[in-house]
């Protein structure tokens, strides 16, 4: 017995909608195993503490054998390399023992550094590391060093000039609140989207700026009274939460204008594939491949991550340019809605509607949002 015209017409119909999880699976697949899968250093600036020659070969030595993975300069003193760290233009400092650890390590350790020093006449060598910027680069760093002090015959003292708070031991908690914020907004898209289809875009627009709000608050409670992720700044937490939520609302309300059902996988490639991978909350980008690392500089996630680190951990450390990044976002978003809107205006204003009962458009709305939740559940 032969499938009919109505049972092929179904076959054909539900083959296209699976062409939407084919596409996540391949997608999340190379987003996240290019990203992830064999993190390697390159260009990782480190700083070797002193000014003497043993020194000046210490880091020779180390740029000759790191072959492109460590960028390594000297700097005179503790003072100076801890400064370094702080500003994010250095992810480790390594004080060598012995007369080059005392020479540098004493006086200088008196000043800022959130750590003890090796002071004169110790002769232990010590690293020093900012966690907060990134835990898994920390931990890059002192794998290397840590070999370097075993050729001296002491155990390797690291100290953390930047702590994560007491609620993120693991340094990583600022990345999974990116994942709830940008699961919450994109879902939120999708709904608007498929729901509220048959609402004026004006209204869709509302939604979207009502559901952003709601959005960044559920995380401002998850950062701060929930799981005291960060012990200070919660304000301005809430703040990036909102920015970088209202961002990827406005972005998925206009490119559904456009994209129609094809919008969760739009907003899926722009706020899951490419946001959560280049985002620097698991690897930051000298851990990562090129195409990542570059899109660190700009795009929506890794202002949110690098903004709550300098606002939470850094003292504001390149806050406003992260706040650009998102508020960039945020705009472009505003425009696509604009956008969409005029385009929404020109085809009504082009289509000339057949005269129809309500019943017949009581139906075509319902047959659209059942296409409309059919895309809804396969990208949530």
């Amino acid at each position: 017995m032969s499938a009919g015209p109505t049972t092929k017409g179904a076959l054909r119909h539900v083959l296209g909608h699976l062409l939407t999880p084919l596409l996540m699976c391949v997608g999340m697949g190379l987003a996240y195993l290019g990203a992830f899968h064999a993190p390697e250093p390159h260009d990782l600036r480190v700083d070797i503490v002193g000014s003497g020659p043993r020194a000046q070969v210490l880091a020779q030595t180390l740029q000759d054998k790191g072959a492109g993975a460590l960028d390594v300069r000297t700097v005179p003193d503790r003072a100076t390399a801890t400064a370094a760290l702080r500003d994010q233009s250095s992810f480790g400092a390594y004080i060598p023992g012995g007369a080059t650890g005392a020479a540098t390590g004493g006086s200088a350790g008196a000043g800022a550094g959130g750590g003890t020093g090796a002071g004169p006449g110790t002769g232990a060598p010590e690293l020093l590391v900012a966690s907060a910027a990134s835990d898994t680069t920390a931990m890059a760093v002192e794998k290397v060093f840590t070999k370097v002090a075993a050729t001296q015959g002491e155990p390797l003292k690291v100290t953390d000039v930047a702590p994560v708070s007491s609620g993120d031991p693991t340094g990583q908690s600022v990345f999974f609140l990116l994942v709830a914020l940008s699961i919450g907004s994109y879902a939120s898209v999708a709904v608007i989207g498929g729901a509220g289809a048959v609402l004026p875009l004006r209204l869709r627009a509302l939604l979207a700026a009502g559901m952003s709000l709601v959005v960044s608050l559920v995380g401002a409670v998850f950062a701060g009274p929930l799981f005291h992720l960060v012990d200070h700044g919660l304000g301005g937490v809430w703040a990036l939460s909102w920015l970088y939520c209202a961002g990827i609302l406005f972005v998925g309300v206009g490119l559904h204008t456009y994209l129609k059902r094809w919008t969760t996988l739009g907003v899926m490639v722009l706020f899951v594939m490419l946001n959560f991978t280049s985002s620097g909350g698991i690897y930051r980008p000298e851990l990562q491949p090129g195409f990542f690392g570059s899109l660190h500089a700009f795009w929506n996630g890794a202002g949110f991550v690098e903004g709550v680190r300098g606002h939470v951990y850094f003292d504001g450390h390149a806050l406003g340019r992260n706040v650009l990044v998102l508020a960039l976002w945020f705009l472009a978003g505003l425009l696509l809605v604009a956008a969409a809107g005029l385009t929404e205006s020109r085809r009504r204003a082009a289509v000339v509607p057949a005269p129809r009962t309500e019943k017949d458009a009581a139906e075509a709305v319902k047959a659209a949002e059942a296409e409309e939740e059919m895309e809804e559940a396969v990208g949530v």
